[in-house]
């Protein structure tokens, strides 16, 4: 196997370490992976379209990426300074309220996605 290839390997290894680790250590994370799988599984029960698997795809992606990205954030941060700085914490919560933008959109969209199988 060619160095390249070996790197690229490498690389997805790391990913998943990454991965693995923000499940492990991050509370919010795990609350994402559980109602996923509540979403995944009502998606199945419902036999949801085509359509709507992929948008139930795709919100759950970017709710995991927003996620890795915040504690990719707040780690950086907490490397950088041990101090209360303001701009320390105004990248904080912005970095939190990206992922809460998008968590209630999620939410929003996943009722109008599964409402109409429930009523």
């Amino acid at each position: 196997m060619n160095t390249r290839v070996k790197r690229l390997f490498r690389s997805f290894g790391y990913a998943w370490q990454g991965i693995r680790h923000v499940i492990k250590t991050e509370q919010n994370m795990q609350i994402h992976v559980l109602v996923s799988v509540l979403v995944l599984g009502a998606s199945i029960y419902f036999q949801i379209s085509y359509f709507e698997w992929i948008t139930i795809m795709v919100l759950i992606a970017g709710m995991w990426s927003l996620e890795l990205l915040n504690t990719a954030i707040e780690k950086t941060v907490d490397l950088v300074t041990e101090e209360h700085h303001p701009l320390a914490k105004v990248a904080k919560d912005a970095a939190a309220g990206a992922v809460l933008v998008y968590a209630v959109a999620s939410v929003i969209i996943g009722c109008i996605v599964f409402l109409k199988y429930i009523f």
